[in-house]
């Protein structure tokens, strides 16, 4: 008995040290991560105070996640609270805000390649959803930003509990630019419309949580009381089963509830609910389309503001009919940011 209680409490010992020094080590890894050097090329991002285009980057800005973190005015928000130790803030993105300085290239390296200016990753930003931009619709995007009138906002905080910092540090929770394969080119643009390739590119702003092929699980990073993402690939375990038509999917990125009337938790509603008919039903036929690629990462360019989308250049624009419908967006649905990762 005294043996087997001295052999019970040296292995507890030993398991307390290995641990701690686990945790140790994640700490200073996750340290050397956060301030690591990353070497990309971006290429300059073109400003325009042309209308149309304006307007193209106000869509986008509403319906692709960046008032979930920046605000509508983007003065920055608090958006994730748990009261146990998680607090994420989006920083103010005014011109009296962290762009202040930007130079052209650097909106491309952040948005694109979730890395800061200085070539230390960006912490939360989810890139890998806006990575697949079109030029075109990264240049409309950052125009319409550039327009903001200066005003004092919030800065940027990423408070994580200590787990959260060391699981980072050894990897199980990789931040946005080391998921993006900085070398793959913009995607190419094809005309707006209610076809699979433009779902397929309306698409990319769901793999942050989703994952690149869509298939759900755990979100890395959220708080252990998120639900995992869904499996919204095409199937018969798809979530996307329970929606019987295009109809009852564009009710529940207006509404955030299920058919059934259950709410979804962890879903950007305050974005997705200013997608477009256009896009909305698109993204519906993508996620449906068995005989369509199961991935995000399309080459199409997504709708204008309800019904203009750009093509390869500034001169080329295809205009689509705007489905007939009901066009009650809330604003008082929850929302969290599209794709949050925790750092990424």
């Amino acid at each position: 008995m005294k043996r087997w209680f001295k052999w019970t409490a040296g292995s507890a010992l030993l398991l307390t040290v290995i641990v701690a020094a686990t945790a140790a080590s994640g700490l200073y890894m996750a340290e050397q991560k956060r301030n690591r050097y990353i070497d990309i090329k971006p290429r300059p991002v073109a400003y325009t105070t042309e209308a149309q285009t304006i307007e193209h980057g106000r869509y986008l800005y509403a319906s692709r996640g960046c008032t979930d973190c920046h605000g509508a005015q983007g003065t920055g928000r608090e958006f994730v609270n748990d009261g146990k130790g998680t607090r994420i803030v989006g920083p103010n993105i005014t011109p009296a805000g962290v762009v202040e300085r930007y130079q052209p290239e650097d909106w491309n390296s952040v948005i694109r390649h979730g890395v800061k200016p200085n070539g230390c990753p960006v912490l939360v930003m989810p890139s890998e959803d806006y990575n697949r931009f079109t030029n075109d619709d990264l240049n409309a995007l950052v125009s319409y930003v550039r327009q903001f009138n200066p005003q004092e906002g919030t800065q940027a905080v990423v408070e994580l509990p200590r787990p959260a910092w060391v699981l980072y540090g050894l990897g199980a929770i990789p931040d946005a630019a080391a998921r993006i394969d900085h070398q793959l080119a913009p995607s190419r643009p094809v005309p707006a419309g209610l076809t699979v390739a433009n779902g397929q590119y309306v698409a990319n702003m769901c793999i942050g949580c989703h994952g690149a092929d869509l298939s759900g699980g755990k979100i890395p990073g959220g708080p252990p009381d998120w639900p995992a993402a869904s499996d919204i690939r095409p199937g018969k375990d798809s979530a996307m089963a329970r929606y019987a038509s295009s109809a009852s999917f564009v009710t529940m990125l207006r509404t955030g509830k299920r058919p059934d009337g259950t709410p979804i938790q962890v879903m950007p509603f305050e974005s997705l609910g200013q997608l477009s008919d256009v896009d909305a039903q698109a993204l519906y036929l993508f996620l449906t389309s068995p005989a369509g690629s199961t991935k995000a990462g399309g080459t199409g360019a997504g709708a204008g503001n309800g019904n203009v989308g750009r093509g390869a250049g500034d001169a080329h624009l295809v205009r689509v009919e705007q489905p007939q419908g009901p066009q009650d967006r809330p604003s008082n649905v929850p929302s969290v940011s599209s794709g949050l990762r925790m750092p990424g």
